[in-house]
């Protein structure tokens, strides 16, 4: 049996790219609660929980890059089911048969979502997360990054590495389930980079490092701005010059160009390549 158990773990992390396990208590009596909690948390190639019956401690492993323990155990948690972290809502759980309705003990309870099966799906395809708007949980994300570019165009370094503080608080801040869910999957895989380059401009000191991580950082802002939206209409620009001539681009709230890349040296080199409204 431990054999076993072995060659199955060996094949489920081969199958999820940056593999991670983590044990958690999730509660249940039964193994239709079994089939129900595997089937909630389980996601093709990114997530996958193996519940024992008896001790109630769930196994989870996944994909780093994509989910984390909280995802998995809010989407658990509306299915029905308790974790020590997360309640599930008192409408499902009183709909479970008389069989799985278990003692409850968790005290934080999930928020509200919509969700259908996502055990055939990967990339959270189906997970439609409730907000008022697309941009209303960025719109802070947005607002640092065009402080963030404006600071650059002054060419000072010390203020830069200040507005990019505030970009790494305010992608910190973000709360993935406020998020709509194509909205959702591009901010699962660009937060990483936008976290790593904005802390690499909050600590570096020289100005030219600060606009190396910029190009990246613009990169995959302008993603996650494309599917989100701004409140306004936004410029994606482009200088040919920059990036030691391979070219680099930047957002903008102005149809002008004011070049980061460059500041007072060539304010204007640079032209608007696309419009987002």
């Amino acid at each position: 049996m431990v054999a076993t158990f072995v060659l199955l773990s060996i094949t489920i992390n081969a199958q999820i790219n940056n593999a991670t396990t983590e044990t958690v208590t999730i509660y249940g009596n039964c193994g239709m609660c079994e089939a129900k909690i595997e089937k909630a948390g389980n996601i093709k190639k990114v997530a996958q929980v193996d519940w024992n019956q008896e001790t109630q401690m769930a196994t989870l492993t996944y994909d780093a890059a994509k989910t984390n323990p909280d995802e998995i155990l809010k989407r658990i948690a509306l299915a029905g089911y308790d974790s020590d972290q997360f309640l599930a809502p008192d409408d499902v759980y009183s709909k479970l048969p008389g069989c799985c309705q278990y003692d409850r003990v968790a005290k934080i309870p999930v928020k509200e979502v919509a969700m259908e099966d996502h055990s055939n799906h990967a990339n959270h395809q189906d997970m439609k997360v409730i907000a008022t708007s697309k941009n209303t949980e960025l719109q802070t994300v947005f607002d640092t990054y065009f402080l963030l570019k404006d600071v650059l165009i002054t060419s000072d370094a010390s203020a830069t590495s200040t507005a990019a503080e505030k970009l790494v608080t305010a992608l910190n801040n973000v709360k993935m389930d406020k998020l709509e869910m194509d909205v959702h999957m591009v901010w699962m895989k660009v937060f990483n980079q936008l976290k790593t380059d904005a802390t690499q401009i909050a600590t570096a000191k020289d100005i030219k490092k600060q606009r190396h991580h910029f190009v990246t950082l613009s990169n995959e802002m302008y993603s996650l701005m494309k599917v989100a939206k701004y409140d306004t209409t936004v410029y994606y620009q482009h200088c040919p010059m920059a990036n030691d001539g391979k070219g680099a681009n930047w957002l903008s709230k102005e149809n002008e160009v004011k070049n980061p890349y460059y500041g007072s040296r060539m304010l204007t080199c640079g032209k608007t390549v696309e419009t987002l409204k």
